[in-house]
């Protein structure tokens, strides 16, 4: 099983990178919050690896912190949720924010992930919910920006025309990622959204 990938960043694209191990390319499946956070092309990079064995292939899934990867391991544990939900939920939901949503019981955060309903989000709650349990608090991702920053910027891209979810869920991502002010996190999270 391969658990960690070390090399040059050949190619990235939302969804997916190829990392160049000693002239050996691996593709590595990717959360969008990954895929922000990659380095340039040519530049070094390292993932840690979850390796997803199915009859007719086997797929790499890259991610740069072990919460990232518990979470995503976590969620293929659940009934009906594959690698690529697995991933799409995590391109909605920064680790921390998952972990906490799924103790709280808060299903309605959980259904703002495109691609998880109602049920879907119970399920995810009865079956995690133990589990979870013993893990340690994730470390306070957005906790130290200005409250306010986060609601007007929702509340400012839903006043030009974009869905509340969509919105709270790239102005959640840039908060995790340590964009602190209202004009910058406009500018990229308009950006974003116009992908």
């Amino acid at each position: 099983m391969i658990a960690k990938v070390r090399g040059t960043l050949d190619h990235k694209a939302p969804g997916e990178v190829i990392v160049d191990v000693g002239g050996v390319g691996y593709q590595l499946y990717t959360a969008l919050s990954v895929f922000y956070r990659l380095p340039e092309v040519g530049e070094p990079v390292s993932l840690l690896v979850y390796t997803h064995v199915r009859e007719d292939a086997i797929q790499l899934f890259g991610f740069f912190d072990p919460a990232e990867k518990q979470a995503f391991t976590l969620l293929t544990g659940v009934s009906g949720i594959g690698p690529r939900l697995a991933l799409n939920i995590l391109s909605g939901l920064a680790a921390g924010e998952l972990l906490a949503a799924l103790r709280d019981g808060d299903v309605a955060r959980l259904v703002s992930i495109p691609g998880i309903g109602k049920r879907m989000a119970d399920r995810m709650i009865v079956e995690l919910r133990d589990k979870i349990a013993g893990l340690p608090e994730s470390a306070p991702q957005s906790a130290a920006v200005d409250p306010g920053v986060r609601g007007d910027a929702v509340s400012a891209l839903v006043n030009l025309g974009y869905r509340r979810a969509d919105a709270d869920r790239v102005v959640r991502r840039l908060l995790d990622q340590g964009t602190a002010d209202l004009e910058t996190v406009l500018k990229e999270a308009l950006r974003q959204l116009s992908l």
